[in-house]
């Protein structure tokens, strides 16, 4: 990784709700949408922005089941 991608995975985690969204996926693998929206009590709409950025920096992945996505961090790519 350049120094360009670090400092732009430093600028997509350095957000409160993107750490704790980090922080929930790497203690408890997959998760539901549904199940980070009752952890941080946000609406879905701001979870899909998170989200959408989280993935776009290729930090999480995500399955789609139905109405919902099942995301899983990438460890690998943290560092």
């Amino acid at each position: 990784m350049n120094n360009q991608e670090f400092l732009n995975k430093i600028k997509v985690i350095n957000d409160n709700t993107r750490l704790e969204i980090i922080q929930m996926l790497s203690k408890n693998g997959t998760m539901c949408a549904c199940k980070i929206l009752e952890e941080l009590n946000i609406t879905q709409g701001t979870l899909s922005h998170h989200m959408k950025v989280l993935t776009t920096a290729g930090l999480v992945t995500f399955v789609k089941d139905g109405k919902w996505c099942h995301y899983t961090l990438v460890k690998e790519n943290l560092c």
